[in-house]
């Protein structure tokens, strides 16, 4: 009986895992097509969600000393801290990207090139990490410690590289900001 219960439960988060991981990049690629006329450009946001970043990057590092030093409660409050400042940071993007045009980079010859190949790989892997984030989440908080682990040890450096390529990707591009 309890093992039905946890596979009805499994089949539950997989659907809504899914419907997520799909609905964020599709409501987010709509959204970049838009842009609100009359409204007061957001150009404040862009060093604010850099610095959400880093702060994500630092809470990440610290949030895996926590475990590894068998600092539960420290471990579980972080990765929530991250999740929740992953997710402001999105829609602070979001928001910038509905009232600004976009800032062309204007870098030239090699810097260039890498500047290309961290966005996109940002990019990539910031769509990739929703479902990793939400399984790793999911295992964790129905105490599938296991699995959490083996998911996690994937999870960490795709988030971590994210969040430090966005730090990245902001001081490349912050010169040609208006």
């Amino acid at each position: 009986m309890k093992n039905e219960s946890l596979k009805a439960n499994q089949l539950k988060y997989k659907k809504l895992i899914i419907a997520v991981s799909v609905l964020i990049p599709i409501v987010v690629a709509i959204l970049f097509r838009i842009k609100l006329e009359g409204v007061q450009p957001f150009t404040f946001l862009p060093p604010i969600y850099a610095a959400i970043n880093g702060y994500t990057a630092v809470i990440l590092m610290i949030a895996l000393w926590a475990i590894k030093n068998r600092k539960i409660t420290l471990h579980e409050q972080l990765m929530k801290t991250a999740i929740g400042l992953s997710l402001t940071f999105l829609l602070m993007y979001v928001a910038y990207h509905l009232t600004s045009d976009p800032t062309p980079f204007e870098g030239e010859g090699w810097i260039k090139t890498a500047y290309y190949f961290i966005l996109i790989s940002h990019i990539i892997l910031s769509v990739a990490i929703i479902p990793l984030v939400l399984i790793s989440y999911v295992r964790a908080i129905s105490q599938q410690f296991t699995s959490h682990r083996k998911i996690a040890k994937i999870t960490f450096p795709i988030w971590l590289y994210i969040t430090i390529t966005g730090v990245i990707i902001y001081l490349m591009i912050s010169p040609y900001y208006v």
